[in-house]
């Protein structure tokens, strides 16, 4: 049996494991007393070998070590795995109710679970991993969870970078089963009273983007009597919820053929809801950049803009603020006299107060008397670590125009 793995990192990483950041990378390790291996539980210390926190090891990855606890030294046994899986669960146990059955249950990093998501969709669960170092105890975070959790079926999930090592190495593959049936199809589930589908197989994420359910909710109270358009609308989540709220009409805009589709099966599951059911819903499927560009007179009394991530690398930063900029100019031309504006990005690179401006600066250029209504953040299944910037990917702004 291999010794326990020991780590020690320079000055600056030692600072930011203090602070509680949750990724050593490797460029930060100055000496380890072996060679680990995938899943390894790495203990770090300092220059003058105090203990500074323990995680995994990922040898494949440039993030090398991912921290599960910092501070004071622990034993990291059965009793605690469990302790932090009930904790972890027990913050979402109030937004499951009979309106919604649809949440994130574990959202990595920031919930102590690095490189681990866990989303319930129904009676299905998706466990998606971005880590390697999670799959030598995949069988016990089952364990872990049938005991604490029980669902119908969960699903493994996995990011690109890593499924072909995870097949070749530990017989895992995107899509796997790793507890009851094998789901026929998308799986419907609720939130807010509102049904969608979830493709927990093969769809992006894990199946659906609950992390706008907050945003969906608000634009649902502020959608009465209005007319909508919901530009990357993608499933058709913010429309429905729209519609929900007694929008006269709802249009969804995309260039996602696929997307579209998804969006009409999700109407369709709400069939039986009155205020869907009246609620026109008109699709288009077209580049949103260009669809802006066209005819101005079709204006909308609430405008939502959710684009997907605009920047992926840091590289990509300024172009995806300049996009934003020029979304923001579009979407305010389509936006009617005394109508509202919800902008949104995920794009982790950009900064919170940088988007933020980007649309003021917009509004400001448009020429239109106007005033903010609110931002958003991230929901409360979505928690954010104050010292894990990283991952503050998620805002919103509204804006009202009063002309």
């Amino acid at each position: 049996m291999n010794p326990r793995l020991k780590v020690r990192v320079r000055p600056a990483a030692e600072r930011s494991i203090r602070k509680g950041h949750p990724w050593v990378y490797a460029d930060s390790i100055r000496e380890t007393n072996r060679h680990g291996e995938t899943g390894d539980l790495a203990v770090v210390y300092d220059r003058n070998n105090r203990f500074l926190a323990i995680g995994h090891f990922d040898p494949e990855s440039p993030i090398r070590i991912r921290i599960l606890h910092h501070g004071k030294p622990i034993q990291l046994d059965e009793v605690w795995w469990r302790q932090r899986l009930s904790d972890t669960i027990a913050k979402r146990r109030p937004i499951l109710s009979g309106k919604t059955n649809g949440c994130r249950l574990i959202h990595g990093e920031n919930d102590g679970w690095p490189g681990l998501v866990l989303d319930q969709y129904a009676g299905v669960q998706v466990l998606k991993l971005y880590t390697l170092s999670w799959i030598p105890i995949l069988d016990e975070i089952r364990h872990w969870i049938l005991d604490e959790c029980p669902p119908d079926s969960i699903v493994l999930r996995m990011s690109r970078n890593i499924q072909e090592a995870a097949s070749k190495r530990f017989g895992r593959k995107d899509g796997q089963l790793l507890y009851g049936p094998v789901p026929t199809g998308p799986v419907p589930f609720v939130e807010n009273g509102v049904w969608f589908e979830a493709d927990v197989l093969k769809g992006q994420k894990t199946g659906f983007f609950l992390d706008q359910r907050d945003n969906r909710l608000r634009i649902s109270s502020l959608a009465l009597g209005k007319q909508v358009l919901n530009a990357f609308s993608f499933s058709g989540g913010f429309s429905l919820l729209a519609a929900a709220g007694g929008a006269s009409s709802v249009t969804d805009l995309d260039i996602s053929r696929h997307a579209l589709e998804s969006a009409q099966r999700n109407w369709l599951l709400n069939k039986g809801n009155m205020r869907i059911s009246q609620c026109r819903h008109k699709t288009v499927q077209a580049d949103v950049f260009k669809w802006f560009k066209g005819d101005p007179d079709q204006t909308f009394d609430v405008v939502i803009v959710d684009p997907p991530s605009l920047a992926k690398k840091e590289r990509e930063r300024q172009g995806a603020l300049q996009a934003y900029h020029q979304l923001a100019l579009g979407a305010i031309q389509r936006v009617s006299r005394g109508g509202i504006l919800l902008a949104c990005s995920c794009s982790a690179h950009v900064g919170a107060d940088e988007f933020f401006e980007v649309v003021r600066s917009a509004a400001r250029e448009s020429g239109r008397s106007w005033r903010e209504l609110e931002t958003s953040g991230h929901p409360e299944d979505h928690p954010q670590l104050d010292c894990f910037p990283e991952a503050a990917y998620l805002k919103g702004i509204y804006l009202s125009f009063e002309d």
